[in-house]
């Protein structure tokens, strides 16, 4: 393989631009190399076996959530529980790990929305990670449903939804790209009628204007895909310190090869060594 493409440096989450299709840059140190321009070339990603931790650069022998060590993972407010579970959020109570963060990441409004990534699911993001939230889960389509005061409300907006909703993306069937359209608005006002009394009682606790509907449209994503796989592969740098396929597709925050997956996101703060050329 003569290279065109030859950078090392720590791996981060891959930029994303809301493109038709989706654009795609790798992330590697301070380099960021177009993706979507490397569509059937061969592609190479080494694991130099340092994993470097995203927050403070200490060594780790292991990633914790996603790029952290461990005395990050247990300190920092982005690594706590209630980011995964926002309805658990504590700062109303002043316990908060980090407050400042606090105030500028769950005190802000977000947006309770419905995707379509592998069928039709609820989810909750800062409204200022519109639409990047939808394309890093893949999600074909997507609209909001409700803009509320604090990921805290959007939490329990969402507990409310996951009786009636799915709340997680079946990643397999997402990268498959079979995925039937669905009718987003109708899909919101259904919703919207069975979480109707949930609704009335949050913002009873609240304030009427803490949960807001909206009537926005939804907005349809697009995929730099050549070849759907058959049958998902992942490729784990963890046990295959060296990855190495034609780059046929990106999706998500998944890099797929004709050798297999990989999630490029699971691997943040590895130090990797990245070259792509003419097969």
């Amino acid at each position: 393989m003569i290279d065109t493409v030859d950078v090392t440096g720590r791996l981060r989450k891959m930029p994303v631009q809301a493109t038709e299709p989706v654009e795609y840059r790798l992330a590697i140190g301070d380099t960021r190399v177009p993706l979507n321009g490397l569509l059937g070339q061969q592609v190479r990603i080494e694991f130099g076996g340092v994993i470097r931790c995203i927050h403070c650069d200490r060594t780790t022998r292991k990633s914790f959530n996603q790029g952290y060590c461990y005395p990050c993972f247990r300190r920092l407010a982005a690594c706590d529980s209630c980011i995964v579970s926002p309805e658990k959020c504590h700062f109303h109570l002043g316990t908060c790990r980090e407050p400042a963060w606090g105030e500028a990441h769950c005190m802000v409004e977000h947006v309770v929305y419905l995707a379509n990534s592998s069928g039709l699911k609820v989810g909750i993001t800062r409204a200022s990670q519109v639409p990047t939230r939808w394309i890093d889960q893949g999600a074909i389509e997507a609209i909001p449903m409700l803009r509320v005061a604090s990921r805290y409300l959007a939490g329990l907006v969402e507990v409310a939804c996951k009786s009636h909703v799915a709340d997680r993306t079946n990643w397999r069937a997402m990268l498959k790209g079979a995925v039937p359209e669905l009718d987003l608005p109708t899909e919101r006002t259904r919703l919207l009628s069975l979480i109707a009394d949930d609704l009335d009682a949050l913002r009873r606790s609240h304030g009427e204007d803490a949960i807001r509907p909206v009537s926005e449209d939804g907005r349809a994503l697009s995929y730099p895909v050549q070849v759907w796989p058959d049958r998902i592969k992942t490729h784990n740098l963890d046990k295959t310190l060296e990855v190495e396929g034609v780059l046929e597709g990106i999706k998500g925050q998944y890099l797929i090869l004709d050798t297999g997956v990989l999630n490029v996101r699971k691997f943040t703060g590895y130090e990797v060594r990245f070259r792509a050329g003419p097969r």
